[in-house]
């Protein structure tokens, strides 16, 4: 049985100055609200229309209005201006681009991303992005005159993304939601870099990007079907670290605590409180081994980022022409998309974009102390919108969060009989109404600030 922060911690309430008991969880009912509002079959229609513009291979037309990544990548702006619209102008939309040229890209091409903001109310340069990638391929990634549908790959991960924003743009938040639909993700994670770039240039405050690839299948190479389970990955150790940073983590702890990896629990947490028989299984990993997605580019930033993945994958339908041989199919259609599941997936995103954005920021400055003493001292800088503050610590060896005590409005607290060796720490932000952010682990390691340059493209 996993012990979870936020939803389902056990607390252990120890003396010291801030002796108030740790206030329960609160359950929101705008979380339940949002959830509820996921349409599957609207996600479908997406879906179906996406695949129907036959190849949305990067190289691809992009002057036909039916056929190409172009046509594919204008149905989206025009999706998102119809949802501003209906929303009064909440949204605005986008579309960073650059022109590419590299190992996949032979010639210069402009790479477009589709991006539309919805800017917060209280916290705005605080950034919530969910993104997937617009553009399909088949067996050789050069290929870009032959039909790609590319519908679980990643067709879902667009209609994840539409869905959210069609849901989250009728309600306001505290921190900006941003809604992308990326391009060039199979040609070198190309748009992630677009987006991430353009992040960076706007000065934002990334929290965390969730990046949807192949979320609609449930249905395994095996035959065996499976509807409760989306896998989460995360990095351990952040790519923007430094050589000093390295050596004090390895020493002290903090190879399983990045920020995305905590963005990871909090993920998980969502699924336990707010989803019904749907389970997030977090793997320690930053893809999928030997493989990567569009969020290793906001890694490369130094921004928190995890890649959702369907519990079980079909490989028969992913990067495959499309074909039958030996009595087995192969290809990327629409007939391996559960939509049942996908809208699952699309509730799990959709909890956790309002839960994040109606939190205080992640807490700065967290530190602690206590060698050759018996008790640990957490310190931490205070935040905008944080009614109070809750010091987590767990087992070393443990995968969640498992004790807590409440602060208040401190921005310190010393854990008596607390032994610093024995265990990690971290503290989290709580509003007046009971929204919690991530929990940050103490020093570089667990920041969820960006710092720095990107680190270097591993070649491709």
């Amino acid at each position: 049985m996993r012990v979870l922060p936020i939803a389902l911690a056990g607390l252990m309430l120890v003396s010291g100055p801030a002796g108030a008991q740790t206030p329960a969880p609160s359950e929101h009912a705008l979380l339940h609200q949002v959830a509820g509002e996921v349409q599957p079959e609207r996600m479908r229609a997406d879906i179906e229309a996406l695949v129907g513009f036959g190849t949305r291979h990067t190289l691809s037309d992009t002057q036909s209005d039916t056929r190409g990544i172009g046509a594919a990548r204008r149905w989206a702006q025009r999706q998102f201006e119809a949802m501003g619209r209906d929303c009064g102008g909440c949204l605005t939309v986008v579309t960073p681009s650059d022109s590419v040229t590299g190992a996949r890209v032979p010639n210069p091409t402009e790479v477009v991303d589709v991006v539309a903001i919805q800017r917060g109310t209280g916290d705005p340069n605080r950034v919530i992005i969910i993104s997937g990638h617009i553009d399909s391929r088949v067996t050789d990634v050069m290929n870009f005159t032959d039909d790609a549908p590319g519908a679980n790959d990643d067709a879902s991960g667009v209609a994840a993304v539409l869905e959210a924003a069609r849901v989250l743009s009728k309600h306001r938040f505290e921190a900006t939601l941003v809604y992308a639909a990326l391009s060039g993700e199979e040609q070198g994670l190309l748009g992630g870099k677009i987006l991430a770039d353009y992040a960076q240039a706007q000065g934002w405050r990334v929290e965390a990007n969730l990046n949807n690839d192949i979320v609609g299948n449930s249905e395994g190479q095996t035959g065996v079907r499976d509807m409760t389970r989306v896998r989460v990955f995360s990095e351990g150790t952040k790519t923007v670290e430094t050589e000093a940073q390295e050596e004090r983590r390895r020493y002290n702890g903090g190879e399983v605590d990045s920020s995305s990896r905590n963005l990871a629990r909090f993920v998980d947490a969502m699924a336990e409180r707010y989803l019904t028989n749907f389970d997030v299984e977090m793997i320690y990993r930053t893809d999928r081994y030997g493989r990567g997605g569009d969020q290793v580019e906001m890694l490369r930033h130094g921004f928190p980022a995890v890649r959702i993945s369907e519990g079980a994958e079909n490989y028969d339908r992913q990067h495959q022409d499309l074909r039958t041989e030996n009595g087995r199919r192969y290809g990327d259609t629409i007939d391996g998309v559960d939509s049942a599941y996908l809208g699952q997936v699309a509730r799990l995103n959709i909890v956790t974009m309002a839960g994040l954005a109606n939190a205080p920021a992640s807490p700065l400055g967290v530190t602690i102390e206590g060698a050759v003493k018996p008790d640990t001292t957490i310190k931490w800088e205070a935040v905008p919108g944080a009614a109070g503050y809750r010091v987590w610590w767990r087992s070393t060896t443990a995968p969640q969060w498992t004790h807590s005590r409440w602060a208040g409005s401190a921005a310190e607290m010393v854990l008596p009989g607390v032994v610093i060796d024995d265990f990690f720490f971290g503290v989290s932000a709580v509003s007046a109404d009971g929204y919690e952010s991530p929990v940050v682990f103490p020093g570089p390691s667990g920041s969820f600030v960006s710092v720095g340059d990107p680190a270097p493209r591993p070649a491709q």
